[in-house]
């Protein structure tokens, strides 16, 4: 069964091999953001934003809070379905030592097949992620000064997965104030800049790309491969 899964990935024994070994040598560096993560007096973990699970945010505060300090609202990545909130700690603890507060934001996953098992994070679509962004973002533009934010200095950054669900917030966003009878709790004029790292954002570019890998999409996304090729835009 493994090795039907590692030629899909088209992943030889060898290259298995070599990325384990490689990971074993990431361990030590894995702790020390993990103990800093769990530990520190400066990580304020697990800030309720909304009415899902999933809905919670982590606080970086530098250790010098003299005065209002630049906020990076951070949406991390995870190919839709494996991101966590903790996986932007390292970002928080670089950017919270140069005087800058960064919030985290978690937001709802696909739930997916994975290697055979089910990984079964809450379900929800793209739709449900930057709806969830959007309310992570809002929390920070309405609460941050409480905890020594500057409500004028605050930037948004998302990685991989997590860039182009911030994208996609700042578009809905824009939309909605354009809406008069739509109620916005939050405005995209309080973001100073918008910093997209390694995200996607003209799928449609990639179709082709994800239909020559249908196999792959098989197992990481849960999807048919009847339905890939009959779907194809």
């Amino acid at each position: 069964m493994f090795s039907d899964h590692l030629s899909l990935f088209r992943v030889g024994y060898r290259w298995t091999v070599a990325l384990g070994c490689y990971a074993v040598l990431l361990i030590p560096g894995f702790i020390q953001v993990g103990y800093y993560y769990f530990y520190s007096s400066q990580v304020r973990r697990g800030f309720v934003y909304g009415d899902q699970p999933r809905n919670r945010l982590d606080l970086y505060l530098p250790k010098n809070m003299n005065g209002p300090k630049p906020v990076v609202a951070f949406v991390t990545g995870g190919a839709w379905i494996i991101g966590y909130k903790a996986l932007g700690s390292l970002l928080g603890q670089q950017l919270s030592e140069r005087d800058i507060i960064v919030a985290c934001i978690d937001y709802r996953l696909r739930k997916t097949v994975l290697l055979g098992g089910w990984v079964n994070f809450p379900q929800g679509t793209i739709s449900d992620m930057v709806k969830e962004a959007s309310q992570g973002i809002s929390f920070i533009c309405n609460k941050i000064a409480e905890y020594g934010g500057d409500p004028n200095r605050i930037y948004l950054m998302g990685q991989s997965a997590g860039a182009h669900i911030a994208a996609c917030t700042l578009l809905e966003q824009a939309i909605k104030e354009a809406d008069a009878e739509q109620r916005a709790c939050w405005s995209v004029s309080q973001i100073k800049a918008y910093f997209g790292l390694s995200g996607g954002y003209n799928f449609l570019k990639l179709v082709d790309h994800f239909h020559s890998r249908v196999h792959v999409a098989d197992i990481v996304f849960g999807t048919c491969t009847a339905s890939w090729k009959g779907n194809k835009v």
